[in-house]
């Protein structure tokens, strides 16, 4: 008989005890359970005790999370986190002396929630201190203790092992909330405060009392901006300490973090007392932990930063090679100074030897809180770009309209220099105005078309720096378009304007930072002038599509959507440098768009489903049946060829069908402007029994001449012969088909003929024609109705087959 729902198989086990198996029934009270558990174990004051889970972070059993429990579960009995409320009589006193907050502000006084009301009167409540004790009262023994008094009391009275191992078993237990309520409560935050504040043990002790503390805290029942400024600038020390032991920096880098993100003020004290070349000296170590957090620490003092005192931030940290620390493995020597903050002894060895640590191509693969952060840099970094997308051209500003006529004059060298002889004022203007429009202005005045905010002044920058860093682009651009007169030139202005806001609209220019993302992109720590190399290479882009398109002014949205797509698309492969990215986008031209834009379609429309193709794979022969039998009418119905004489002209005309019984092939010379001849007027006769091999292209006789001249290459793609027995010689009937379609027609029907498959152009895209209209078809009835992935299963056969109805007995 199968146990009910609510009862599970567990185990619970105890230090120097047999483990107990019990059937747990979750209907009952836990306080019952545990009642029973002590009793089997012989153990009086079961309220001392708790249930934890034997793995992972061992969390406490509560009637919150008790579903959790599952069959097999194995569970072990320890003290109790939270302070049952006692008699005097029946429990002892803990005798402990309350610490001084120390470690918070002054104005905060104690940080301890309100986890639960007083005590009633004749019970000791869990805040009271020894002297409110009878001295006669003695320590409880571990059996009746409770865990968290127990440990806070290792902490103030043991001796350095005991708290060490106290320490060890705090951060074990400090995820627990349960048990966290108790430690805060009982003032176990001001107990690790002073451990920390001290720094009398450098290594294990204080690695262990930041874990803890920091555990305790992200419980976010005290708030990060109670603490001190001493206490915070004590944890700033172990960061600034050269001699500091490996684990202890990372977590004091965490503990900054969170206050920078918490505390503006403490935020401030922060980013005047860690200098930005301490960090970037944490960045070149070979810890990954480390160069974490310090990336952790540094992008959350940016983020805390005002605009103004972020770009000066940014601007420093780049004049001081970060994009070398992150993206590349830096060299000494090479003329790139290195940080002038002393670096740790640690990192003399790879001064010495010119080797640093990189980030993103480093040996160990890139963390996800390490993604996360080189996000959030990149988001900052790309936001500088904001003001200036905001901003409208100025047309009464004289430094914009100079950066307007450097423009004009880097694509009309030539021309400009001759406005200024001998014209008038209003004849250099028109001519001006000429050249605006050439560029590809929609106004005369160019400031009319940077007035759209955004792109603003963003655009005009990236016009610039593309007419000097890539000045021979940028002329066959601009020169390449200006002079057609067809109808398809490419509006460099217009186009730079629109794919300005296109890339801010991509890389999220001016939007806020997420709290998850991990979505950067390599590349832009792979030079400077990320931004604006990335223009450069999508103008060119822009204009290698334009010209694939064949697009004139009404196909502009056309084109972008196309750009749109090409760089969405190439970025989402994430390269690692901005070569990588002109190769890769280069490589996705227009008909590769079209393609994957069919494919994702036959996706979304479930035609790729499994279930889908497996019907279209057994639609297949039926269909290429239906093919083949219009082949072979095609061929039925004949075609009227032309011969090539000897001076390689098309001059007379033949005509050539397949018999109805399709066993003979009918030919011979008519005249042109003759209606079709009729079979039995048709003198030459091919039988199919004696056709050989179907030849095409360069392998047939009548094109394999010498010579490869324009007309020759022309009939290659339309030549087609067939090889047959003419005696004990071997004799060729030769064609050139009229039309591309009529040569894939004929060589399909003759391919059938001999029993080999039609391979043509053509057969492909009439069998997808078909296979997609069919299977339309014989899906009509499941319209919006979802498709598995995967068949249902097979339920088992019975186990007999003694169910057949026996028509022989008569119904009553």
């Amino acid at each position: 008989m199968a146990p009910p729902r609510n009862v599970v198989k567990i185990a619970v086990q105890m230090p120097d005890a047999i483990p107990q198996l019990i059937r747990l029934d979750q209907a009952k009270p836990l306080a019952a359970v545990l009642k029973e558990v002590c009793d089997a174990w012989s153990l009086d004051h079961s309220e001392c005790y708790a249930l934890q889970f034997a793995d992972g972070h061992r969390r406490y059993i509560t009637e919150n999370n008790r579903a959790e429990i599952k069959n097999g579960s194995i569970l072990c009995l320890s003290t109790a986190p939270v302070m049952p409320f006692l008699t005097l009589h029946s429990f002892p006193a803990l005798d402990y002396a309350p610490l001084p907050p120390t470690f918070l502000s002054a104005h905060s006084g104690r940080a301890q929630p309100q986890l639960r009301s007083a005590p009633p009167s004749g019970h000791l409540s869990p805040h009271t201190s020894s002297s409110c004790c009878p001295a006669s009262l003695t320590f409880p023994t571990p059996a009746q203790d409770l865990e968290a008094e127990r440990l806070l009391h290792g902490l103030q009275n043991g001796s350095r092992e005991r708290r060490r191992e106290t320490l060890h078993h705090l951060v074990l237990l400090a995820p627990d909330v349960t048990f966290a309520q108790e430690v805060i409560s009982r003032d176990g935050l001001q107990r690790l405060g002073t451990i920390i504040e001290d720094g009398d043990d450098l290594g294990e002790v204080l690695t262990l009392a930041l874990r803890a503390f920091l555990e305790l805290m992200e419980h976010g029942m005290v708030s990060w901006e109670t603490l001190s400024i001493p206490f915070v600038r004590k944890v700033v020390g172990y960061v600034n300490m050269n001699l500091m032991d490996a684990s202890v920096q990372p977590l004091a880098l965490r503990l900054l973090e969170s206050v920078t993100l918490s505390s503006p003020a403490l935020g401030q004290l922060v980013k005047s007392e860690v200098p930005l070349d301490r960090l970037l000296v944490h960045l070149q170590v070979m810890n990954q932990q480390l160069q974490t957090k310090a990336m952790a620490l540094l992008t959350a003092l940016l983020q805390g930063a005002s605009p103004t005192e972020r770009k000066h931030m940014l601007d420093y940290l780049w004049q001081r090679n970060l994009r070398q620390f992150i993206y590349k493995v830096g060299r000494t020597g090479l003329g790139r100074p290195l940080p002038t903050f002393p670096p740790p002894v640690s990192l003399h060895s790879h001064l010495r030897t010119g080797r640093l640590q990189n980030i993103i191509h480093s040996a160990t693969p890139l963390g996800d809180e390490m993604a996360h952060h080189l996000y959030v840099l990149q988001a900052l970094t790309l936001g500088l770009l904001e003001p200036r997308m905001r901003t409208p051209l100025d047309p009464y500003s004289q430094e914009q309209r100079e950066q307007l006529q450097a423009l004009r004059q880097a694509a009309f060298q030539s021309e400009g220099e001759s406005l200024g002889s001998g014209l008038s004022a209003d004849r250099r203007r028109s001519l001006c105005a000429r050249e605006f429009r050439k560029l590809g202005f929609s106004n005369s005045n160019p400031a009319q078309d940077l007035e759209r905010v955004p792109p603003g002044l963003l655009a005009l920058d990236n016009m610039l720096y593309f007419s000097r860093h890539a000045p021979s682009a940028y002329s066959r651009f601009v020169l390449e378009n200006s002079s057609r007169e067809d109808k398809h030139e490419c509006p460099f202005a217009r186009s730079s304007i629109q794919l300005t806001v296109l890339l801010c609209e991509l890389l999220r220019v001016g939007e806020p930072c997420s709290e998850t993302a991990q979505d950067f992109s390599p590349m832009f720590f792979g030079q400077d002038q990320s931004f604006h190399e990335l223009f450069c290479v999508s103008i060119q882009l822009l204009n290698k599509t334009w010209k694939e398109m064949r697009a004139t002014q009404e196909d502009f949205d056309k084109v972008m959507q196309v750009v749109r797509e090409q760089l969405a698309r190439t970025l989402a492969l994430k390269p690692s440098s901005l070569e990588l990215f002109r190769t890769k986008v280069n490589a996705l031209p227009y008909g590769e768009v079209l393609r994957l834009r069919q494919t994702e379609r036959l996706h979304q429309e479930g035609t790729l489903a499994p279930p889908i193709l497996e019907l279209r794979e057994k639609l297949k022969p039926e269909l290429m049946g239906l093919i083949r039998q219009q082949r072979l009418l095609r061929l039925c119905e004949g075609t009227l060829f032309r011969k090539i004489s000897s001076r390689r002209r098309q001059d007379k005309l033949w005509f050539c069908c397949l018999s109805p019984n399709h066993k003979v092939l009918q030919y011979g010379d008519m005249e042109e402007g003759a209606s079709p001849p009729t079979l039995d007027s048709l003198p030459e006769q091919l039988p199919v029994a004696d056709i050989k091999a179907l030849l095409t292209g360069k392998d047939c006789p009548h094109v394999r001449e010498k010579g490869s001249g324009k007309q020759n290459k022309d009939l290659y793609e339309l030549a087609f012969s067939v090889s047959y027995d003419h005696g004990e010689a071997e004799a060729y009937l030769n064609f050139i088909a009229p039309s591309k379609r009529e040569f894939h027609l004929w060589t399909d029907g003759l391919s059938a003929l001999l029993g080999s498959p039609m391979g043509s152009e053509q057969t492909r895209l009439d069998l997808e024609q078909l296979l997609t209209m069919e299977t339309k078809l014989r899906l009509l009835e499941l319209e919006n109705v979802p498709i598995p992935e995967q068949p249902p299963p097979i339920p088992p056969p019975p186990t007999n087959f003694n169910f057949c109805y026996d028509c022989s007995i008569a119904e009553p």
